[in-house]
């Protein structure tokens, strides 16, 4: 896989000024788990440019971040910065300029919350990303996939049963494109990538917000899996799958799906195919408990509503075993409209089954070798872009710190440029 480009922020006041010295810095490293000593990190051009003792000497501004632990910038490997309401199917109703509103509140949010990076799991387009790399809009990196791939009567074709409707083809903000048999999957796989996607996103299974199929169902043959995955591959990109059973799960890796989304019903199966072909495993637990709590309020479809209330608890016990099994465990949240305020809590809700080490891995070095950045994201080190966040207290003494930005996060950078000051 080709590692997607990082595009460097463009001159402001802090990016393409004088330096930025962040002295008193004690970095946790996520690798090691380490907490060093204080140390100045000298930030210039969007990228770290040193990691030393002393004071700093030349020019540049001085930030003291005493008492405080400097982490990397945080990564989620499943958003939707498009979706403003749970009612999916809306979406692509709605006018472009006004989803682009919407997703430019939600990116701004989660840029708050110290998420420096994220991945779009469909809706987004290269629009989108150009605006945020471009300091057009404020927002983390945003790599997207455009819309994903269904079978008709998929996870991501929102006709009813009584719509006979032509399906919705690939105009953004659609959220997918219905093709069948290899020739479509093949074609439609190559017009997102010819639409700069970063990875393509391919429905395995049947899931919540979609009207007429079953969480546990299987989708797309064997043959339009590995299609799929061909045409990826060629491209230099990779394949995200959204699957829920093992048996969907089994065939996307089997096929080349390089990560598996949710993954709430998985077994000993689907663990040693982890593991065998290195693929990734993007639990979204917190999402589940948001759609319980007030997805009615968000616009989810009853229809939707009934099919959540099992899915947290068996999600929960996937990820311990996935974690027991050395399963490659990527951060996602998958949260739809208001309910992306939740975002955060998954750092919580993680840490009742893993070790506040492995949650804080999952969200920086395993979502950067995920997103194939991880030799400019997930570490604060030398050459690598300045997306850092600094927080009061020590994640590995109490992850549930990173689930309270409002109270704990004292400063966020990205590219250089500092988005949150509150040190």
């Amino acid at each position: 896989m080709t590692p997607t480009e990082i595009v460097p922020a463009p001159a402001s006041d802090e990016a393409g000024g004088p330096p930025i010295h962040l002295t008193n810095a004690r970095v946790l490293d996520p690798v090691s788990g380490s907490l060093g000593s204080p140390m100045t990190i000298t930030v210039s051009a969007g990228t770290i440019v040193a990691i030393e003792e002393g004071r700093p000497g030349g020019d540049g501004r001085c930030i003291d971040l005493t008492g405080l632990v400097v982490l990397p910038g945080l990564i989620d490997c499943h958003v939707h910065v498009t979706a403003f309401s749970a009612d999916e199917a809306s979406l692509s109703r709605s006018s472009a300029s006004y989803v682009t509103a919407q997703a430019a509140r939600s990116m701004a949010a989660m840029l708050q919350r110290g998420f420096t990076t994220v991945r779009d799991g469909t809706g987004a387009d290269w629009g989108l990303a150009a605006a945020v790399a471009e300091g057009l809009l404020p927002g983390p990196r945003l790599l997207f996939c455009g819309p994903s791939l269904t079978q008709t009567g998929g996870h991501a074709d929102h006709r009813g049963p009584s719509d006979h409707s032509a399906p919705t083809g690939p105009a953004f903000p659609s959220h997918g494109i219905v093709c069948d048999g290899e020739a479509e999957v093949r074609r439609a796989a190559r017009e997102v990538l010819r639409a700069g996607a970063d990875h393509v996103k391919i429905m395995l299974s049947g899931g919540v917000a979609s009207p007429t199929d079953r969480v546990d169902s299987t989708q797309f043959s064997a043959s339009e899996i590995a299609a799929v995955v061909e045409e990826a591959t060629a491209a230099g990109r990779y394949v995200m799958g959204h699957a829920y059973p093992a048996a969907a799960i089994n065939r996307g890796l089997v096929a080349g799906v390089r990560s598996i989304e949710h993954g709430n019903l998985l077994d000993d199966s689907s663990l040693a195919l982890f593991t065998a072909r290195g693929a990734y495993l993007v639990p979204t637990l917190v999402t589940y408990r948001a759609l319980v709590a007030e997805g009615d309020r968000w616009g989810l479809p009853p229809q939707s509503a009934a099919k959540v209330r099992d899915l947290f608890e068996q999600g929960l016990l996937a990820l311990e075993r996935a974690d027991r099994a050395g399963v490659a465990i990527a951060f996602g949240t998958d949260l739809l409209g208001g309910m992306q305020r939740h975002q955060s809590e998954e750092f919580a809700i993680r840490a009742q089954v893993q070790s506040p080490l492995a949650v804080l891995q999952s969200a920086t070095v395993v979502g950067a070798k995920l997103l194939g950045l991880e030799h400019c994201v997930g570490q604060i080190r030398q050459g690598y872009a300045a997306d850092l966040i600094a927080v009061d207290g020590n994640p590995l003494d109490r992850i549930e710190i990173l689930a309270e930005p409002e109270r704990s996060l004292r400063l966020v950078m990205r590219d250089g440029r500092i988005v949150r000051d509150r040190s």
